[in-house]
């Protein structure tokens, strides 16, 4: 055997015995920190299996089925069994989900509300159990009233702000908008509509349209933008609180062959990428679903492995922002949700 290829196993062996850790140990180490200190550094494999329930909003979207992708990527590499619990675009059927989760006992769970308010006493009833409940992307209640674990939550008024200030410029500070929101409860969406108006409020030369709520559908997206086309001749600027909505009503543009209007989203998921990279759309935001999953995976692991509790080794809430996604970085944002990093 070689240098190299004796270099080569010994480093592979290591990265092996690391187990989970293995990407945070060669990130670190790309950075220029021993791997040593980056082992130290790192939320290690469970030595032992752990038990974890994950459920958000509903898999018919996009984001959310890439999240629980990465969630059970990330679980494998750390040791731990996801068990998922689909809140299927429903709060009622989602609470029952969790109703469900919360008559059994697990190492943690992870949860993304479809609103807020709606899964209040069954997350009470695991916190009280002692079970961590680490919070996804929106609010399960306000922070100050019930003890999450944690919150892996974007900036959900810079995706709005960033994304519309993008659509504005583009239109030269003037013409017609609409926003199509998600479903009015969840905290992400109210985020992402007061980024919007933050910005549009300041060009009085920008006509709102429209604003309403798609709730995150895209049959019910179709059906709102059928008769936007019709009711108006001419829509410059349109933002969509996720790209599933924005790419449903781009279909229904294209059948109207209405092709004036610009299109912003939020998520970057592939196919608006190809969408921006392909100029049907002008651009996106990322919200890092792989990085909001995977870390309730990394958070959970330090949690009952390490000890880490609230204030002490993790903080309350932890911001995980993505950047605005144009022609110019689409395709590394492709190569990075492909490995579930962002």
């Amino acid at each position: 055997m070689s240098d190299f290829e004796s270099s080569s196993h010994s480093r592979r062996e290591f990265f092996k015995a690391a187990g989970g850790s293995a990407l945070a140990l060669a990130a670190l180490g790309g950075i220029g920190i021993s791997p040593a200190l980056a082992a130290e550094m790192a939320t290690g494999r469970s030595e032992k299996p752990l038990k974890a329930a994950f459920s958000n909003a509903g898999l018919q979207a996009s984001w959310c089925a890439q999240g629980k992708a990465a969630a059970e990527h990330w679980g494998k590499l750390f040791n731990v069994e996801v068990t998922w619990f689909d809140g299927q675009l429903d709060a009622t059927k989602q609470r029952a989900a969790i109703d469900n989760m919360a008559s059994q006992d697990w190492d943690f769970v992870a949860i993304q509300a479809f609103g807020i308010g709606t899964l209040t006493a069954p997350v009470q009833q695991m916190i009280d159990k002692g079970i961590p409940v680490i919070d996804l992307d929106t609010l399960i209640a306000p922070l100050d009233t019930i003890n999450v674990h944690t919150f892996l939550a974007p900036d959900n008024e810079f995706m709005g702000s960033s994304m519309t200030q993008a659509l504005v410029t583009a239109m030269g500070g003037k013409g017609t908008m609409v926003m199509t929101q998600g479903a009015l409860g969840h905290t992400g969406a109210q985020g992402r509509a007061k980024g919007f108006e933050s910005v549009v409020s300041q060009y009085p030369d920008i006509e709102v349209l429209d604003t309403q709520p798609a709730d995150w559908d895209v049959s019910k997206v179709a059906r709102i933008w059928d008769t936007l086309l019709t009711k108006y001749p001419v829509i410059n600027g349109a933002f969509f609180h996720n790209d599933d909505m924005a790419l449903a009503a781009a279909e229904v543009m294209k059948r109207r062959n209405r092709t004036e209007t610009l299109i912003g989203g939020v998520d970057a998921m592939p196919p608006a990428i190809e969408a921006v990279l392909e100029g049907r759309m002008l651009g996106t935001v990322r919200n890092p679903s792989c990085r909001i999953h995977g870390g309730a995976i990394v958070a959970g692991v330090a949690a009952v492995n390490g000890g880490e509790k609230t204030g002490e080794g993790i903080p309350k809430s932890i911001v995980t922002d993505g950047p605005v996604v144009t022609k110019a970085n689409g395709e590394g944002m492709l190569w990075m949700q492909k490995h579930y990093l962002i």
